[in-house]
C-alpha cells in the first residue's frame, strides 16, 4: 500500500511539472516583437500594424524620412521594396504580408533574408480594395537575388 501510494504521488509530481513547463512555455510566451519603419507620410502601415496586433503580435512603429535606406541595409533588392519594412524574429518583412505566411516564415526558418510583398496590392491585410488576381510573396534569398516564390495569397 505505501509503495503504490509513493507511487501515486511521484505521478501526480511529475505530471505537474510535464503541465507546469507546457503551460509556461506555450500560453505564457511572450509576443512575437515586430518594428515596422514606414514612410513618414503613409497611413496604410498603421492598419496593417493593428492587424498585427490583433494576430498576437507586439508591434513598434517607426516612422521614418528615408525607408530606402533601411530596404538598402537590410539587403533588400530594390524590386522588392514595400509600402513598409518590418523587421520579425530575425527576419525582414516588406509590406502587407498576411499573418499566415509570417508563422510559415517563423516555423520553417529557411535561410534567407526575409520575404516580400512589394508595392501595395489591393485587399491584403491594411490594405482596402478589391484585386483580381492573387499576389506572389517573394523570398529575399541571402545574396538579394528575388527569382523565387515563398508563396500565394489567393
Amino acid at each position: 500500500m505505501r509503495n503504490t501510494m509513493l507511487k501515486f504521488r511521484r505521478s501526480i509530481a511529475l505530471l505537474g511539472a510535464l503541465l507546469g513547463a507546457l503551460l509556461s512555455t506555450q500560453a505564457f510566451a511572450a509576443p512575437t516583437i515586430v518594428t515596422l519603419y514606414k514612410n513618414l507620410q503613409r497611413t496604410c502601415c498603421e492598419a496593417h500594424a493593428k492587424y498585427l496586433e490583433e494576430q498576437g503580435f507586439k508591434v513598434e512603429v517607426k516612422p521614418v524620412p528615408d525607408l530606402h535606406s533601411i530596404n538598402q541595409k537590410a539587403g533588400v533588392p530594390d524590386a522588392l521594396e514595400g509600402c513598409h519594412t518590418s523587421f520579425i524574429d530575425g527576419y525582414v518583412v516588406i509590406g502587407h504580408v498576411p499573418v499566415n505566411a509570417i508563422h510559415k516564415l517563423l516555423a520553417e526558418r529557411p535561410k534567407i533574408i526575409g520575404i516580400s510583398i512589394p508595392g501595395m496590392p489591393a485587399n491584403l491585410p491594411g490594405m482596402p480594395g478589391p484585386r483580381s488576381k492573387p499576389v506572389a510573396i517573394h523570398e529575399i534569398a541571402a545574396d538579394g537575388s528575388t527569382s523565387k516564390i515563398f508563396m500565394t495569397v489567393p
